[in-house]
């Protein structure tokens, strides 16, 4: 099976319906610097996760500095994307999912990598204990 390594608008998630669904009805950890929202469906879209990323304003005031660590997550999960959307392919699932940056300083790409990938670890793991959510 061929995987790629890009992140299409397809595998974004937006729509202020969709978020607000996912953040009053999915479950969350965290896994420094990330709280991950998610959840779990067996809905027949061709795409395995949709990702949301966010950076509070409160705590990152320039919106340079914003959209920087945006980049840094993006890219971190870009390239670790595969270690949960074999599992999600595998057991037929599709999991919404919210990345929220929880630090107060920004961090360099080689630390947001080793986190995102303790983050999408850590999730694969919740994801094989849990059932989907009812779509509605």
């Amino acid at each position: 099976m061929h995987h790629s390594y890009t992140f299409p608008k397809s595998e974004h998630l937006f729509g202020e319906i969709t978020v607000s669904h996912l953040y009053t009805r999915g479950s969350a950890f965290i896994a420094y610097p990330f709280r991950v929202v998610y959840m779990l469906d067996r809905n027949d879209s061709e795409v395995a996760a949709r990702v949301l990323i966010s950076v509070p304003k409160r705590k990152f005031k320039r919106a340079v500095k914003r959209n920087r660590i945006k980049r840094l997550i993006r890219e971190s999960y870009r390239k670790n994307k595969l270690l949960l959307i074999d599992q999600l392919n595998e057991r037929g699932l599709r999991v919404k999912l919210a990345f929220n940056y929880v630090a107060d300083e920004e961090l360099d790409f080689a630390t947001f990598e080793k986190k995102m990938k303790l983050a999408l670890t850590k999730l694969s793991e919740k994801i094989a204990q849990d059932q989907p959510h009812e779509n509605i």
